[in-house]
């Protein structure tokens, strides 16, 4: 078995598709009304809308936002405090400022349009 992609079911597919693609900088690999991916390297990152999901799929996903988070996704950077700055810069929300941690690797946490969280790395030493 091997991770081949994450779906992310979201309210507004547009916002989702400005902050993956032309904020974080993902080239879109695909686009099917609204399902996307992007290109994120080994793993795709998907998006697809919670009403199409409900609506195609018969899945019962919530209508908004969830006010608790159960996952992260992570993205592994060269430098942190650089990509977080550019990122304030862009208006994105940071959750947790860069911090070094007792294993030695610096994270920082945004969040997208939709709340997920999005922890920002660098790789472990």
């Amino acid at each position: 078995m091997k991770m081949k992609y994450t779906i992310l079911y979201v309210n507004d597919v547009e916002a989702s598709i400005q902050f993956y693609h032309h904020i974080l900088g993902f080239p879109i690999k695909l686009r099917v009304e609204s399902y996307v991916e992007f290109d994120t390297g080994e793993v795709t990152l998907s998006i697809n809308s919670r009403q199409d999901v409900k609506e195609a799929l018969g899945l019962p996903v919530p209508e908004a936002v969830s006010s608790s988070q159960t996952f992260e996704i992570g993205f592994v950077v060269d430098d942190v405090n650089e990509t977080i700055a550019s990122l304030k810069e862009k208006g994105v929300p940071v959750i947790k400022e860069p911090a070094k941690k007792p294993w030695g690797q610096t994270v920082s946490y945004v969040s997208d349009p939709d709340g997920h969280f999005i922890e920002i790395c660098d790789a472990v030493s």
